[in-house]
């Protein structure tokens, strides 16, 4: 049987990619991109695209059953900066539309589920080097709360009901086909759109806050390929890492592209979450488990970064 999938929170950060790259490989018709506003233009018109409210189950199920879908991607979310103004919103959005999903995997309507975590499901008290899969978990965000509850639900779902859910827990995603969401680790983005229209970029982190990285290819690579891999026999969201650098040392990696390149820093409320989040991953229980392996260092990502906004940017 021909797998039908929904995508939901197409018009996001990953959601874009996402479904671009799952259409390349199973075909433009079996992938259905969808979000509670219009997004790409290639998203839109490559395939089938709806207007879904996630948070309403009634709308997910009329949309389940018009493409007989199988799998759902749940990418809709509220992301930290944001959520820390509008924390009753993001709990909405986040939960709400999680549990949609999994009670109609929980009814059988559909038989397998893509939830993204993330690291802000760690705390102040959690080790921040080489943090492990399993350890102290103290989130001190909105955003982390709704992920790490939804965590807890994912695994309550999984051993109740059977449900089969896939979840990784992404570091900061950085790519130049798609803008920001709202982000705390916004800066690794912002500051190639900086670099290359005016030369200097104003960092609203310290110079030495540092956070686990990937490049969006890596993402999407680590999604395909936990959702592909057989049955597991039990529930986790996994850490995958990949790379860990300072803002300090993304702009020196900037500068040998764009010599004349400055760098401020004005740390505003962004730098606590910073704080409290690790500083890098331990992801060894991903690549034993499904043979997780990222592709991209600082120096790619950042040569790959330039080169592709170099044609975007005016």
């Amino acid at each position: 049987m021909q797998k039908k999938v929904l995508i939901i929170g197409a018009s996001g950060q990953i959601g874009t990619e996402l479904t671009l790259k799952l259409r390349q490989q199973l075909g433009n018709d079996n992938i259905v991109a969808s979000d509670i506003r219009n997004g790409n233009y290639e998203v839109m018109q490559s395939g089938p695209f709806e207007i879904l409210d996630a948070t309403s189950k009634e709308d997910l199920l009329r949309v389940v059953e018009k493409y007989h879908i199988t799998e759902v991607y749940l990418m809709a979310a509220m992301l930290s900066a944001i959520a820390e103004k509008k924390p009753k919103s993001a709990w909405d959005l986040n939960m709400v539309s999680l549990f949609n999903v999994l009670d109609l995997a929980k009814e059988q309507r559909i038989k397998k589920v893509f939830w993204p975590s993330s690291i802000a499901v760690f705390g102040p008290l959690s080790p921040k080097k080489e943090t492990p899969q399993d350890t102290i978990m103290n989130p001190s965000t909105v955003y982390g709360i709704s992920k790490l509850a939804g965590e807890h639900w994912c695994n309550y779902y999984h051993e109740k009901f059977g449900v089969d859910i896939r979840s990784i827990r992404y570091p900061g995603i950085i790519s130049y086909k798609t803008n920001p969401g709202g982000g705390t680790t916004d800066y690794a983005v912002e500051i190639f759109h900086g670099a290359l229209k005016y030369k200097k970029y104003k960092c609203f982190l310290k110079e030495d806050a540092y956070l686990p990285m990937m490049y969006m290819s890596d993402a999407i690579k680590a999604t395909i390929g936990l959702m592909n891999h057989e049955k597991f026999n039990h529930y986790t969201s996994y850490n995958i890492g990949a790379i860990s650098f300072s803002p300090k040392e993304i702009a020196q990696e900037i500068s040998k592209h764009i010599p004349d390149f400055e760098m401020s820093y004005t740390p505003d409320s962004r730098q606590a979450i910073a704080e409290s989040w690790p500083q890098s991953i331990n992801d060894l229980r991903a690549r034993e488990d499904w043979g997780w392996q990222h592709q991209y260092e600082l120096p790619e990502l950042v040569k790959t970064m330039l080169q592709g906004l170099h044609y975007t940017i005016k």
